[in-house]
């Protein structure tokens, strides 16, 4: 079987020529196969939901609660945003480990991690420091601390985190660049560590090691100094306090920041331990570098939740029942939603629907046929039409949660839609969305690996993982958009019912309510960044790499390769250029009772179901060929 070039000459120096690896290999969890490693992979999905939303919602509260813009709670904010940003480093690339059996990571992506999660974790224990000082000003200082601790000091020093974080590791993929790689490839953790990969290395390591220490003392090791330095301090002047209560109440304010610190350092002292004493690839090590990046950022919004009054109460409210109160304390009167068909066109609404009937069959059937020639035919259990198999499943799915209840406006005028039905609706259509657009990155992904790596593409892409990178596609889709029922429970809807489309979207309900939306369109925001945003860059990315190959070949195999794209590439802009229509409709358009915001949102579900099965049908040679000998022998029988 054919291998990647391993160790690649990278320049000759005069201690003889460099060499690096073209990847490295990370590991799960050692003695565990793959099958137990694909379970727990879901836990661990669960911890980085948890730890997102949590981060997220923190942030959140002491943005929208002027209350909390204080410095302890600006630092906790950064905090936060550095918890997001380290968890997102690296889970989701132990996913991918864990659930798709993708060990291998590039030479030049592992040190661009391996810098990120070092500066990261630099900058947390900056922030954690600042924090210390917060509470020893407040506590030991306290009519000094409003001219000490001002928002633009506090927004200074978290500058000044960031820089130190940044300046300290930036030498540390240089220095791992000189070092030749001649051994194996094989790191001791499901992501890259600076003292990972220099172990690697068969040739002298000593300026790695020297500096590596000097970065631990000078940082880790100074900031837990100051830490604990001002916590002396803080107790001296608690212990000073003639009143046990005041002397409680100060401990109280300390509690959180001290489970932080905990947090972050037992968890860094272990690993560092387990590096110097532990062996090679061994359970522990795994563990504790786990541990070491996950810990912290579930553990750090639960503890401030948990422990600090003024986010605790906001969570609640969030989440209470009574916020569905109207401005004046009177329960929301909504129990259902008024849909519209088509507006000025209400007389030719029920000719309209005839189309309308017409087009939903033709993608049952279309997609139905699609699933079916697949299933039936060996020669297309490829990964390329596995992928096809699932988005043909995914329209059935997205046209059926909607086209009923529209057809049932058209005909029978059947407008209402009861509240609790409208946001079932709306999860579907909005996690469907999600995970066709997943779907479809996996396919550029598929034809990424069939045309610029085509000797690895039936070892990289086998059945397994493709069925997994299925279920991932349904967790992160049903993971990403379930805190959206959530969020509009919460709101009171005491003006209009009227909805601006023939079903529930969320930015389309969200408008009726009658009080603070800004955490759904903050969350909103987020989720089409973080999912359709993300996938459609990576999608265009990926074919950039396609064009770069595709353009070195002979003009045959160019029109070749290119057409085992073009499907794929029209399934693309059917659904996101639809997308991208309704999603700018919804910014700019004025009027609720606009025809445009209905046409762009009908186009929107309706349209990719019909056509990517025609496309499929036109384009792809096996699947027509397929269709019309299964007509062919349709015809036969009925003859004899």
């Amino acid at each position: 079987m054919w291998k990647p070039q391993l160790f690649v000459p990278v320049m000759a120096t005069p201690n003889g020529t460099l060499v690096h690896p073209a990847y490295f290999l990370l590991v799960g969890i050692p003695g565990l196969g793959p099958n137990v490693h694909f379970w727990l992979a879901f836990p661990l999905c669960f911890m980085y939901a948890l730890a997102t939303l949590g981060n997220l919602a923190v942030v959140l509260i002491i943005r929208v609660e002027r209350r909390l813009h204080e410095p302890m709670y600006l630092f906790l904010a950064m905090l936060s945003t550095i918890d997001l940003v380290l968890s997102s480093v690296t889970m989701p690339r132990m996913a991918s480990l864990f659930l798709l059996g993708i060990q291998e990571i590039e030479f030049n992506v592992c040190l661009a991690q391996m810098f990120l999660i070092h500066a990261l974790s630099a900058m947390e224990s900056a922030v954690l420091l600042a924090m210390a000082f917060d509470r020893f000003v407040a506590i030991c200082h306290p009519l000094r601390h409003a001219s000490v601790l001002t928002g633009p000091t506090v927004a200074k020093i978290g500058l000044a985190a960031l820089a130190r974080g940044f300046v300290f590791f930036f030498p540390l993929p240089f220095i791992l660049k000189r070092l030749s790689y001649c051994r194996t490839h094989t790191v001791t953790h499901s992501f890259c560590l600076h003292q990972d990969i220099m172990k690697l290395s068969c040739t002298d390591t000593t300026v790695n090691v020297v500096y590596g220490l000097f970065i631990i003392l000078s940082v880790m090791g100074v900031d837990s100094l100051f830490i604990g330095f001002s916590y002396i301090l803080i107790l001296r002047a608690v212990l000073e306090l003639s009143s046990r209560g005041a002397a409680l109440k100060a401990f109280n304010t300390c509690i959180s920041h001290l489970c932080a610190v905990l947090v972050f350092y037992v968890p860094l002292i272990g690993l560092s331990v387990v590096h110097r004493l532990g062996g090679p690839t061994s359970l522990l090590h795994v563990v504790m570098a786990n541990v070491y990046l996950l810990l912290p950022p579930v553990v750090n919004p639960i503890v401030y939740g948990a422990k600090t009054k003024e986010i605790r109460q906001r969570v609640l409210h969030m989440f209470s029942q009574d916020d569905r109160m109207g401005p004046h304390g009177n329960e929301s009167s909504v129990t259902y939603f008024i849909l519209i068909g088509l507006p000025g066109l209400e007389e030719a609404q029920y000719w309209l629907a005839f189309p309308l009937c017409s087009l939903y069959l033709i993608a049952v059937l279309g997609n139905l046929t699609i699933i079916y020639v697949v299933r039936t035919e060996h020669s297309l259990h490829e990964p390329m039409y596995v992928f096809l198999c699932m988005l043909s499943g995914i329209d059935i799915l997205i046209s059926t949660s909607s086209m009923p209840k529209m057809m049932a406006i058209f005909w029978f005028n059947s407008t209402t839609i009861q509240f609790d039905a409208c946001l079932i609706q709306m999860f579907a259509i909005h996690s469907l969305s999600g995970i066709e657009s997943t779907v479809l990155l996996a396919m550029a992904f598929d034809r990424y690996v069939a045309i610029c790596h085509p000797l690895r593409h039936a070892t990289v892409l086998t059945l397994p993982r493709v069925i997994k990178i299925g279920m991932a596609a349904v967790v992160r889709g049903a993971a990403l958009m379930a805190p959206l029922p959530i969020f509009i429970k919460r709101l009171p809807f005491c003006h209009s019912n009227i909805l601006s489309h023939s079903y529930c979207l969320h930015q389309d309900v969200m408008k009726l309510a009658c009080a603070d939306i800004r955490v759904n369109v903050i969350y909103g925001l987020i989720v089409i960044i973080s999912a359709i945003g993300l996938d459609s860059l990576l999608i265009s990315f990926s074919y950039l790499l396609i064009l770069k190959t595709v353009l070195g070949l002979t003009r045959e195999a160019q029109t070749k390769a290119f057409g085992t794209c073009v499907s794929h590439v029209c399934a693309v802009f059917i659904f996101y250029v639809p997308f991208i229509g309704l999603s700018m409709v919804h910014r700019f358009s004025k009027r609720r009772d606009s025809l445009l915001p209905v046409i762009m949102a009908n186009i929107y579900l309706l349209v990719p179901p019909v056509l990517n099965p025609i496309v499929y049908g036109v384009k792809t040679k096996e699947i027509r060929q397929r269709i019309l000998r299964l007509f062919h022998v349709t015809t036969s029988t009925s003859d004899s």
